[in-house]
């Protein structure tokens, strides 16, 4: 009995420490990964005048502040860690309010878990520090972290976006009119719902983003969704993400990519936010708004993009279209003379394979090593396909037998 009385004095007295800071959160508790890096959109409301953010702490237990501090602090030999410079996205938002950007690293979930397996409480504490430049009282406000399995109960943030290019190469080299590599994103998330944004490209002459154009909706404040500089859209996407944790999200491009100028260019993710329950912000609890910021698809990190560069048709292309010289397209060979198949010299290529087709049937083949570039027939060719319309063309292969470029079909007539 001693002890139950003992515990509820000690948590009257926390709630009464609490109660008298001035500045309010919400939300007050959240649940977090127990193993890996959760990120949750925090909003402050109403920030007295004179009042700045100062550093934010984890740690498992709180105590009173020390006066003539308010609320409540940690505990110091309970400090997991403090939130590390690049990960701080707080910024001051409408009606006096203040928005924090929640990202808990893998060093303190790892520490916050072996001291729930050590006995101590499965739950810790992530506390943000206002300090005054009047001289008013420091003011801790805290939130309650609650450790679970990272599933959906946890709110919907993604912890790590990558590009990935065919070859892994950090820029690439396109040519007008190919077709564009296959480029994917390889996601890892908290929680459970929809991914909803689009891919942009930024064209050669425009203006670059900046890190606060690459941050996913969710992490701004209410009022500055839909300012982010925008670009050309070039696809869309809308997937539900169920509570795995990792997603391959791949660019599907309808149509052809806009990249008729030569130049540099930048292709960009933009993540959109999406209603999430777990990540609800509920402003008219703070007062500092009306309503509530669904903040699904949170990140600390600005997204990736990806540098290419688009260069002019390339020199295959042109040996495409007019490598094949002799014999000429619509042209007529006598059957008694033999067949001087001649084509252009191609720099790359090591060897040069002639085909020689019926229809859809290859009825000859012949390989000529570089540089020869033209191939005389059998004595026999003519006789044996007299009265036939043939077409022909010329396939370019490098050193390992791979196939550079291929000359289109000319047709010939054998009389």
């Amino acid at each position: 009995m001693k002890r139950t009385i003992g515990t509820i004095l000690l948590l009257m007295w926390l709630a009464g420490a609490a109660a008298s800071q001035t500045i309010a959160v919400n939300p007050t508790g959240v649940n977090v990964n127990s193993q890996n890096p959760t990120t949750v959109f925090l909003t402050f409301g109403q920030i007295p005048a004179g009042y700045v953010p100062a550093e934010a702490i984890w740690c498992g237990e709180l105590v009173p502040a020390t006066p003539p501090a308010l609320g409540l602090q940690c505990r110091p030999d309970t400090i997991y860690g403090s939130l590390p410079v690049r990960f701080n996205r707080s910024t001051t938002s409408g009606n006096g309010g203040f928005t924090d950007i929640m990202t808990i690293p893998s060093s303190v979930v790892r520490r916050a878990y072996q001291a729930a397996v050590a006995g101590a409480n499965a739950g810790f504490f992530y506390v943000r520090r206002f300090v005054s430049t009047t001289g008013g009282p420091d003011q801790y406000v805290n939130v309650t972290c609650r450790m679970t399995g990272g599933g959906a109960r946890v709110p919907f943030a993604l912890t790590n976006v990558e590009l990935v290019t065919p070859k892994g190469e950090p820029v690439l080299f396109v040519r007008a009119g190919e077709p564009f590599p296959e480029i994917k994103a390889e996601l890892r998330y908290n929680g459970t719902g929809r991914l909803k944004g689009r891919w942009e490209i930024v064209q050669p002459g425009e203006e670059l983003p900046q890190d606060r154009d690459l941050l996913t909706e969710a992490t701004l404040p209410i009022e500055q969704r839909g300012t982010q500089r925008r670009y050309t859209q070039v696809a869309r996407f809308n997937h539900f993400l169920p509570p795995t944790g990792k997603f391959t999200l791949p660019l599907e491009v309808t149509g052809k990519m806009p990249i008729t100028a030569d130049g540099q260019y930048l292709l960009i993710l933009r993540i959109e936010a999406v209603d999430d329950k777990e990540s609800d912000s509920n402003l008219a609890a703070i007062g500092v708004g009306p309503g509530t910021v669904h903040s699904g698809a949170v990140a600390s990190f600005p997204m990736p993009s990806l540098r290419f560069f688009v260069q002019g048709p390339a020199p295959n292309s042109q040996w495409e279209s007019d490598g094949a010289v002799l014999p000429r397209s619509g042209s007529r060979n006598a059957k008694s003379e033999p067949v001087i198949f001649t084509w252009r010299g191609l720099e790359q290529a090591a060897v040069y394979q002639l085909s020689v087709m019926d229809g859809d049937e290859r009825i000859f083949s012949a390989v000529t090593v570089s540089p020869n570039t033209s191939y005389r027939s059998p004595t026999w060719f003519g006789e044996r396909f007299a009265g036939r319309t043939l077409k022909w063309n010329v396939s370019a292969l490098d050193k390992d037998g791979q196939i550079i470029s291929s000359t289109s079909f000319s047709s010939f007539e054998l009389f």
